[in-house]
């Protein structure tokens, strides 16, 4: 796959996919800047390759109408801030007028479009609307992984448009560690993998059996493992229908060799109020989980445990909580994994979604040695599957 690097852009139109879906306070200000932060290496190697740099993303669902409340307007300020240079906003990402901005732009500088999710065309793929898009610029690149498993208008409608379509540095790095990293680890390669379900990692786990030494299971997804294996999980959120597909990667990892940890203990309550933060009683049992408790988090055992392994590892890549820590008093267990992560000598990945969350809530994030920006860009990249918006770019 080619990147920017392969490519001269100077003096060129560059149409840059980025993903700006930041979370925006009630004053429309911007809560958290992680993936402004992540865009800047492309957009700064273009503005000194000379490239006349136009920006483009969707903000948050605003079902293809316009909304103030989804306006990129706040990322535009942020963003001028953070490169130093002004950051030109257009209210549209179509039309005369953005044609007429992006006609007169000079080398260098940079021009933001409004939210492409304004029009219902972005996520229909409307070849229409790729082209309109596609109208302002003489070169493509994306630079948005987090939105690359989605086959969009800008992510893979307008490849068809312009040419060279080419990766940024984002990307790029992202397919170095989920793809390079994980697909030839060093060993002993430890896959954590936690969050509530099953049903939502099944071929990843399946996956990730036939790369690791070692897989961990942590979160709610483990009960449905434990009651696999016939232990009493009280009031534990399971999935009882994939109970079979608990067994049979338990049996997987047996024929390949691959230890698989489950917790073995846990910490247990009697109620849970997701709404206001809270539990009830808090008890730390063993493998079985009395009638009437539910599993919130690993327990200290389990903890020691699989920080040992994380220790002894080479290679980690870590996808999903090992228990609800958004509440403070079952955030323990996720909180030590990270710590046991951050003070590995491994090669650490963290796997995008709520783990990025977790990584910063615990204070490592700076300890580890890739964030993926991809949610389900990196669940689905991990499972194999071809992401349209990798595809659709020059090889």
């Amino acid at each position: 796959m080619k990147t920017i690097h392969d490519v001269n852009l100077s003096g060129k139109r560059v149409f840059v996919r980025v993903d700006f879906n930041v979370p925006l306070d009630e004053h429309q200000q911007v809560v958290d800047d992680t993936r402004i932060v992540a865009a800047l290496p492309t957009i700064q190697a273009l503005i000194q390759q000379g490239a006349k740099v136009i920006l483009a993303s969707h903000l948050g669902r605003p079902k293809g109408e316009k909304n103030a409340k989804y306006s990129l307007a706040p990322v535009a300020k942020m963003l001028a801030e953070k490169l130093r240079q002004p950051v030109l906003f257009l209210e549209d990402c179509i039309g005369t007028e953005v044609a007429k901005a992006a006609q007169n732009l000079q080398n260098g500088a940079v021009m933001l479009l409004e939210n492409l999710r304004f029009h219902k065309e972005e996520t229909d793929n409307d070849p229409t609307f790729a082209q309109a898009l596609a109208e302002c610029a003489d070169a493509y690149v994306n630079d948005a992984f987090g939105t690359a498993h989605r086959a969009h208008a800008s992510t893979e409608g307008i490849t068809k448009f312009l040419f060279p379509c080419v990766a940024g540095n984002l990307i790029a790095h992202e397919l170095q560690f989920l793809g390079g990293k994980v697909t030839n680890p060093e060993r002993p390669f430890t896959v954590i993998l936690g969050g509530a379900k099953v049903s939502d990692k099944i071929s990843v786990i399946d996956a990730l059996l036939e790369k690791a030494d070692h897989m961990i299971i942590g979160g709610a997804m483990a009960y449905t493992f434990l009651l696999a294996e016939g232990h009493m999980v009280g009031n534990s959120l399971v999935e009882p229908d994939k109970i079979e597909v608990a067994r049979a990667a338990i049996e997987k990892a047996k024929t390949r060799g691959v230890e698989l940890l489950l917790p073995v203990d846990s910490v247990v309550t009697d109620h849970i109020d997701f709404e206001h933060h809270t539990v009830g009683k808090l008890q730390t049992v063993g493998l079985d989980i009395p009638e009437g408790q539910t599993g919130i988090d690993i327990g200290p055992q389990s903890i020691a445990r699989f920080a040992k392994v994380i220790a002894d590892s080479k290679t980690i890549l870590w996808n999903g909580p090992l228990g609800i820590f958004e509440i403070k008093e079952s955030a323990q267990g996720t909180f030590a994994i990270a710590e046991a992560i951050a003070k590995s000598d491994a090669v650490s990945i963290i796997g995008g979604g709520d783990s990025v969350t977790a990584i910063k809530q615990s204070g490592h994030s700076q300890d580890v040695t890739f964030i993926s920006t991809g949610g389900g860009a990196s669940l689905e990249f991990l499972e194999g599957k071809i992401l349209p918006g990798i595809a659709a770019l020059d090889q």
